[in-house]
């Protein structure tokens, strides 16, 4: 969710690439919902590891900073970046998966967590643009 919507708010000026500690391969379907509803399009998503990151030639000294959405990532980030300047920020982002007993109670986590992420990313001055994007596809 963060790549999808960091490429919405910021489009093509800042390089950003999403990875975890493991691939698993196809992009949730919660999370294309959820991001749908914001006009943020993730179908097409594909996760990758940090190991498959260095496999395929992205070389994580040429990036400014790491953000980590769990202490898993931030841990593995912090080991592969030891000896490189750049900035590894952790940010206690909810996990959706697994909260809620039916599909809507799963929507409900899924938006919370894409919200957290919005927050994130957009500095208060933006707040009506937030409120803009967030309507603008329901």
């Amino acid at each position: 969710m963060a790549e999808g919507i960091m490429k919405k708010l910021y489009g093509t000026g800042t390089y950003v690439q999403s990875v975890g500690v493991i691939n698993d391969l196809e992009i949730d379907g919660f999370s294309i919902a959820v991001c749908d509803e914001i006009g943020v399009e993730l179908s097409r998503h594909r996760s990758r590891s940090f190991d498959e990151m260095e496999r395929w030639g992205d070389d994580l000294s040429s990036f400014d900073l790491i953000v980590a959405l769990s202490p898993a990532s931030q841990r593995r980030a912090l080991e592969l970046t030891r000896l490189f300047h750049l900035t590894v920020e952790y940010w206690p982002i909810l996990d959706p998966t697994g909260i809620g007993e039916t599909r809507e109670m799963k929507l409900v986590s899924y938006r919370q967590t894409r919200d957290q992420i919005l927050n994130k990313l957009l500095p208060e001055r933006m707040i009506p643009y937030q409120q803009h994007l967030l309507h603008a596809h329901q």
